[in-house]
């Protein structure tokens, strides 16, 4: 039986990675980014439509992946036309494109858009983005829930994998400051929410691209947990819970260089997932420590 074809937007950052290691077997797959960082990797900025739209018709997929976004909260918050660009028309854009060659959508969204008021997030609670990029993922997500024919919108949390040259999130923040012989750490207490290890997350993707189960997913690790305690499992598995200070604070402690409004708590909880028992996404320690080793070998030596 002949592959299917996956055109695979904005594939260079983290995620794209998991998406390339997962799907290159399987699928032919075309991955494209305006940051052309690996050797599988072709040039395409999606901000331009009518390249974006021809790129994709001359590959002829049988689906269409839009991982693309900018992520930084604080920069979403200075640069918001750019933002809502990026994050919420050019996902519009991959909605019409799709709906041009009649291909399913999928698009990235994030436990960011909740506002924190509740102690878990499932599948069907409504809701409440805070800030500029919240808004602008969020916007994206119901523009594709509203017109896409056929779509799957999966949600992350606290994004982890790709290693130190593409992780930009928490575990690679802590790293380098370990590197860097920092023998203290500043800490939060006051952010739950939940990792999701970029591998894990792209094998649920195909167990629901291969089942044709269509719609919208929270898709995250197992375990609910916070900032603090991530950090102290890192350094647990490192080894090094003797030897690093963890100064425990409160965002307040960060609020000059993380201005921008973060939900209290994140925690998302995949319950359409396992109702429909198709979960690829293990429990956050055990995908840290994968990671960790897989990731991470030599790197604080």
């Amino acid at each position: 039986m002949e592959k299917k074809r996956i055109y695979i937007a904005g594939c260079g950052g983290m995620l794209g990675d998991a998406f390339y290691q997962q799907f290159k077997d399987d699928y032919i797959i075309k991955c494209t980014d305006k940051d052309v960082n690996a050797n599988w990797l072709s040039f395409l900025d999606f901000r331009d439509y009518e390249a974006y739209k021809k790129d994709v018709e001359d590959f002829h997929p049988d689906y269409l992946f839009h991982l693309g976004a900018y992520t930084d909260l604080e920069w979403c918050e200075e640069n918001a036309d750019e933002t809502y660009l990026t994050n919420t028309l050019c996902v519009e854009n991959a909605v019409y494109i799709a709906n041009a060659f009649d291909i399913p959508l999928l698009y990235i969204s994030t436990a960011g858009i909740f506002d924190g008021n509740k102690q878990a997030y499932d599948d069907w609670d409504q809701p409440n983005p805070l800030g500029v990029y919240a808004r602008s993922k969020y916007m994206g997500e119901r523009f594709v829930v509203e017109n896409a024919r056929r779509y799957l919108v999966c949600r992350a949390g606290w994004m982890m994998g790709a290693g130190p040259t593409k992780d930009k999130k928490f575990i690679q923040k802590i790293m380098k400051q370990l590197k860097d012989g920092k023998k203290e750490l500043f800490i939060v207490n006051d952010k739950d929410g939940t990792p999701t290890y970029t591998l894990d997350f792209a094998c649920t993707v195909k167990n629901l691209i291969q089942k044709e189960y269509w719609g919208l997913y929270n898709c995250v690790c197992g375990g609910q947990t916070s900032r603090l305690e991530v950090c102290q499992e890192l350094l647990k598995l490192l080894g090094l819970e003797d030897e690093i200070k963890i100064n425990i604070v409160t965002s307040e402690y960060f609020a000059k260089e993380y201005f921008a409004d973060r939900p209290a708590c994140e925690r998302l909880w995949t319950r359409k997932l396992n109702i429909r028992g198709v979960n690829a996404m293990r429990d956050w320690r055990i995908s840290l420590k994968e990671y960790i080793e897989n990731y991470y070998k030599g790197y604080l030596d």
